[in-house]
């Protein structure tokens, strides 16, 4: 392996992990058990009896983009949407050593437990002042008046500063991660879609095998969508037998039912973890889901779906890099993309095509707005899905929406900017436009 093949591979390892649960909700959880855990180690508490009495109090302070995408969702378990019931359990269940699957120990008890915390207003959640788009900064209080913190800024699962009382424990950049780590963010790695298409052709398999764990989660969490009654219901309905009339029984259908499925169990609170994509769940199945339908349609093997998924995985992180981790834009838009270029590379297409598939998504889906995490969420999946065929389909053909139309240019590069200006940039008084008619409800 050489130094730059470990060091994309290490970017695909820190934007590809576990989560479960909608990241937003899971990410207040994270800062909250992290501060219990302070307060338990400082205070010496070794029961859980603490956590019950009249002075116990959890406070979340989120940035507007948190509480837009952590307002409808459902949380793992519980029946139940919303930061307050996400941060009880983060002080109840939660271990910070679990990342983005902190609320893994999740059972019946603790669920009780924070639904009580929650119902008897010891959980606040308030806006934060931050220009941070992504920002928590859990602060928990008990044990006589002591007070613990935790701050996760930029990434969901990056705590970037914990204090207890007046103490100051841990405080780094947002951006690094171990101590010694050089600190990155997407766009220090300078990729280019050239470089993504040509690692993807050339990587050993044994050095990217492990990225098939996309594929055991989120195929899981679909067949969970399917089989049980999650949201929507999207994914069943596009599959039942009583709207093939309408659907038909073809590839796209098939793709579109399996990626909204799983959609709609993870966003209606599913237990099962999704492999996320640059912080989020969602994406991780949208980038991956019609890529993994083609290949159990047509029995592609191992080999050859790894490196599609490699190729869906890196395009996406790397129009995510323009983006931030959270904007106006829907993330199924930047998502479906990375899975045109998949279904591209699986059906033999050439670098330009995926180029093509890529310029005929940005020509198409731009304009997606992202109104918070939710149920309904699994119908735009749907939509980026048949969009990512139909861009696919389009680019094997040989056609590309010219560089003469909208924000589409000759260069794929600088189309991925405009892209990433329009998102960032161009979108932010929709985003808090969004926010204010959600809040106002």
């Amino acid at each position: 392996m050489t130094e730059r093949e470990a060091e994309i591979i290490g970017l695909i390892r820190k934007e590809v992990k576990p989560a479960l649960g909608c990241t937003e909700p899971i990410a207040v959880a994270l800062a909250t058990a992290k501060a219990t855990e302070i307060l338990e180690e400082k205070c010496g508490i070794t029961d859980m009896a603490w956590r019950n009495t009249a002075d116990f109090r959890i406070r979340a302070e989120v940035s507007g983009n948190i509480l837009k995408n952590g307002m409808g969702v459902g949380i793992p378990g519980t029946g139940m949407v919303g930061l307050h019931i996400a941060a009880a359990l983060g002080a109840v269940c939660g271990k910070s050593s679990y990342g983005l699957e902190v609320l893994h120990d999740l059972d019946e008890d603790s669920i009780e437990h924070a639904k009580r915390l929650a119902e008897a207003g010891a959980v606040k959640v308030t806006i934060a002042d931050t220009e941070h788009k992504l920002y928590v900064k859990a602060v928990v209080e008990a044990c006589g008046s002591h007070i613990a913190s935790a701050v996760i800024q930029d990434d969901h699962d990056n705590i970037v500063e914990t204090c207890f009382d007046t103490d100051v424990l841990s405080s780094k950049c947002s951006g690094e991660r171990e101590e010694g780590e050089e600190q990155k963010n997407t766009l220090d790695y300078n990729l280019s879609v050239r470089e993504i298409y040509d690692f993807a052709n050339s990587v050993d398999y044994n050095d990217i095998s492990f990225i098939l764990e996309s594929r055991t989660l989120n195929l899981a969490l679909a067949k969970e969508g399917l089989s049980g009654n999650y949201g929507l219901n999207v994914g069943h309905a596009i599959s039942s037998e009583g709207n093939k009339e309408v659907f038909g029984d073809d590839f796209l259908s098939y793709a579109m039912s399996l990626t909204a499925a799983a959609s709609d169990a993870r966003m209606a609170g599913c237990t099962l973890p999704a492999m996320s994509n640059s912080g989020s769940g969602n994406q991780g199945i949208t980038v991956t889901m019609p890529v993994i339908a083609y290949s159990l349609r047509y029995g592609t093997g191992d080999e050859q779906l790894a490196r599609a998924l490699v190729l869906s995985h890196l395009v996406a992180i790397h129009i995510k890099g323009y983006l931030g981790k959270l904007s106006a834009l829907c993330g199924c838009v930047i998502a479906s993309t990375g899975a045109a270029c998949g279904l591209v590379y699986l059906r033999g297409g050439s670098f330009e095509q995926v180029c093509w598939a890529i310029k005929n998504m940005i020509g198409n889906i731009t304009g997606m707005v992202c109104d918070g995490a939710k149920v309904g969420c699994a119908m735009k999946v749907a939509s980026g899905v048949s969009s990512a065929l139909q861009s696919a389909v389009l680019a094997r053909e040989g056609t590309c929406v010219s560089e003469h139309d909208g924000i589409i240019e000759k260069c794929i590069e600088k189309t991925i900017r405009n892209l990433g200006r329009i998102g960032s940039v161009g979108m932010q008084n929709t985003d808090s436009m969004i926010l204010d008619i959600m809040v106002c409800k």
